[in-house]
């Protein structure tokens, strides 16, 4: 029987899984209108020369994310460690603090303000896998 805090650890876990292999999916399928977004997205910004390496970066860290989250689920649903779910957090704390910078680079203030919503729960499940 799973307890309450596994519960909304599993909820985390799944929350960080579709987030990070749907957007890592869409980067996949549209490559080229994502890149093109992008460029004109960080124009004005010190990475504006790098925009396809920084969304290459971007995509594996989201896909490892995504990954580990699935991963951590099915091992703690089997009963075994939450080794892979705190990678789970530890990735996607990291994937968006990358995803945070890129923004506030940008001055997108609001898609930052939107990243700094997503980082809580990573903090939550960091704090509950101790």
């Amino acid at each position: 029987m799973e307890t309450p805090l596994q519960t909304a650890i599993l909820l985390i876990l799944a929350f960080y899984a579709v987030t990070f292999i749907q957007s890592g999916y869409d980067k996949i399928m549209d490559w080229t209108g994502n890149v093109t977004w992008l460029k004109s997205h960080f124009a004005a910004t010190p990475i504006k020369n790098i925009v396809p390496a920084a969304v290459v970066l971007i995509l594996v860290l989201e896909v490892l994310s995504g990954a580990f989250s699935v991963i951590g689920m099915i091992k703690i649903w089997m009963g075994e460690s939450t080794h892979f779910a705190y990678y789970a957090s530890v990735l996607s704390g990291i994937t968006l603090l990358f995803l945070l910078l890129g923004q506030r680079l940008a001055k997108d203030y609001d898609g930052a303000r939107t990243i700094a919503i997503y980082f809580v729960p990573c903090v939550l499940l960091l704090s509950w896998l101790q």
